[in-house]
């Protein structure tokens, strides 16, 4: 897989789980606004796991998760936004299903081309 083809997965990741939350609590704040925290945080998660190759591996999304939503929280606390105990639990699992989730798929898809 292609590097750039996985940050995409991980970018369509990010804008669904502040989608989701924008409209599951029918805010008015603008996307962007909202997920440019999650998104700085997850460009930064790209350059830490930049070593752990390829990108689409468990190893490299476990730190992109975890850059991800640490970082996003961070960014978000420090912009005077809320980082409440109940949406820093949404936010850990659905990344980590989302993030995660697709590296797992893409494992099992190439396991079972390598043994056809």
């Amino acid at each position: 897989m292609k590097a750039w083809v996985a940050a995409v997965l991980d970018f369509v990741c990010v804008i669904a789980f502040v989608a989701s939350g924008i409209q599951a609590h029918a805010e008015a704040d603008s996307l962007l606004r909202v997920a440019a925290p999650f998104l700085a945080a997850l460009a930064i998660g790209w350059v830490v796991a930049l070593p752990l190759r390829p990108p689409e591996s468990l190893r490299a999304g476990v730190v992109i998760w975890l850059m991800t939503l640490v970082g996003g929280m961070l960014l978000r606390r420090t912009l005077g936004d809320g980082t409440a105990a109940a949406f820093i639990l949404v936010a850990t699992a659905f990344l980590a299903v989302t993030l995660l989730g697709w590296r797992g798929i893409a494992a099992m898809v190439m396991r079972r081309r390598a043994v056809e």
